[in-house]
């Protein structure tokens, strides 16, 4: 991978190698998960310490049998155990179900490649049945024209699997225990072999390169799309969109290129999504348009909004149907009541603004003293002129008109007007200042 980093935690769609198998392994309720890891020390127990796993680290690294070997003092000898890879991130739920059931025995996850090279051999006896896995290095000309290779992944009786690990040679040429090598103590103990194939290759598609990721990613995304248009989402180019997480979508939504989902995010009936706009862990409600360019995370936004081009929602956003946020807008943890507008070149933080409220261009919160943060309370039907500056705490009272140009650094109240007062001087024969050489 040519990186300081491990390999498990580069990210496939927004998340790390090993947070896609962890997830995956989650999802069956697992009396145990146990990571083996080895390169990377412990940036890879400190990356996932969100999950119940045990961490155990391989060293030295002397194969994948090795590796499952690390793990066998930490599991209990009833039930199975599923051997999953973590640079290996696209398994399917539904490809694990079927491996489960298979039936009893050991299960092996295999697949049919027309170019079968790098991968180990599924060699069958004359009927048909698994007789052993034979890997590339170690495999003889024959053996080679086979098209069926073994995926790594596997599901054992864990009490079998530990009698097994335990008979483990490093007779080959890489002087590694090969985890492939059960496959045939199997055969020897009459254990049944069985094979099930995922419904796609690109579930079983490792990465060991920068230019490997790129493919699988590119391959994901292409997924994501085709499942979204399956479900009646308009897109306008199904290469030209990024989903890293999870995008949940109405009926007639339609988004335009280069947009990138993060996190959970929720798009109502007929929202409209604008080309290269970001949205991260929010919801959107029915009928919103986001213009291009816009950038929203970790918020709310009402039906029938509208937002950009070039607006910025920050967390805590929460805006009620039918607000306006146009250009240059910047919007952070506040609530803004419904028909509410401030359409050009303003920040407004840390507020509460009310219905049918107008902010003009160039208004800000003065939200931030130098060492706490404070908050601004814009009642109903206020009108705020351009180039005002609302220094928290302060309130403006329902129905109040601030004039542009106005620092309100006190309550304004309710239905009057408020403005600094000013005058025009001219000084008759000031001279510009020039430059001095």
């Amino acid at each position: 991978m040519y990186s300081d980093k491990p390999k498990v935690l580069h990210a496939l769609a927004g998340r790390p190698l090993l947070q896609h198998v962890l997830d995956s392994a989650t999802a069956l309720q697992p009396q145990q998960i146990c990571v083996v890891y080895g390169h990377g020390g412990d940036a890879v127990p400190q990356a996932m310490q969100q999950y119940s796993a045990r961490f155990v680290m391989q060293e030295p690294q002397l194969g994948t049998g090795h590796a499952v070997q690390q793990a066998m003092p930490h599991l209990s000898d009833e039930g199975n155990t599923l051997v999953l890879y973590g640079d290996v991130p696209l398994v399917q739920q539904s490809t694990l179900h079927q491996m489960r059931q298979a039936g009893d025995g050991l299960v092996l996850l295999t697949v049919n490649l027309p170019s079968p090279t790098g991968y180990g051999r599924i060699v069958r006896d004359a009927r048909g049945d698994v007789q052993s896995i034979v890997e590339e290095k170690d495999a003889t000309p024959e053996q080679r024209e086979i098209r069926e290779v073994n995926t790594g992944i596997l599901l054992a009786p864990t009490k079998l699997l530990r009698g097994w690990l335990a008979k483990l040679q490093n007779k080959n040429s890489q002087g590694e225990y090969y985890l492939t090598d059960i496959v045939s103590m199997a055969v020897q103990q009459h254990v049944a072999v069985h094979t099930v194939q995922p419904a796609h290759e690109w579930e079983i598609h490792g990465i060991n390169s920068k230019s490997q990721l790129m493919v699988l990613e590119r391959t994901w995304q292409l997924v994501e799309a085709s499942r979204l248009l399956v479900q009646g989402v308009t897109l306008a180019d199904a290469a030209r969109i990024e989903v890293r997480g999870k995008l949940s979508c109405g009926r007639d939504v339609e988004i335009d290129v280069g947009c990138i989902f993060e996190g959970n995010v929720t798009l109502g009936n007929n929202v409209r999504v604008g080309a290269y706009s970001v949205i991260r862990n929010s919801s959107i409600a029915a009928g919103t348009e986001i213009v291009p360019y816009s950038h929203i995370d970790s918020s709310e936004v009402g039906t029938n909004c509208h937002i950009g081009p070039y607006a910025r929602l920050r967390p805590g956003t929460r805006l009620q149907d039918g607000v306006h946020i146009g250009n240059f807008v910047e919007i952070k943890n506040s609530e803004i009541a419904a028909g509410s507008k401030a359409n050009h070149l303003s920040y407004i933080g840390d507020s509460t603004v009310g219905s049918r409220v107008n902010i003009g261009a160039g208004t800000i919160t003065c939200n931030y003293d130098g060492a706490n943060k404070h908050r601004t309370v814009i009642e109903d039907d206020v009108f705020i002129g351009s180039d005002t500056q609302l220094v928290a705490p302060v309130t403006v009272g329902k129905g109040a008109t601030i004039a542009a140009g106005t620092t309100v650094w006190k309550d304004a109240p309710a239905g009057e007007l408020t403005l600094n007062g000013k005058t025009q001087t001219t000084k008759p024969g000031w001279k510009r200042p020039r430059k001095k050489i």
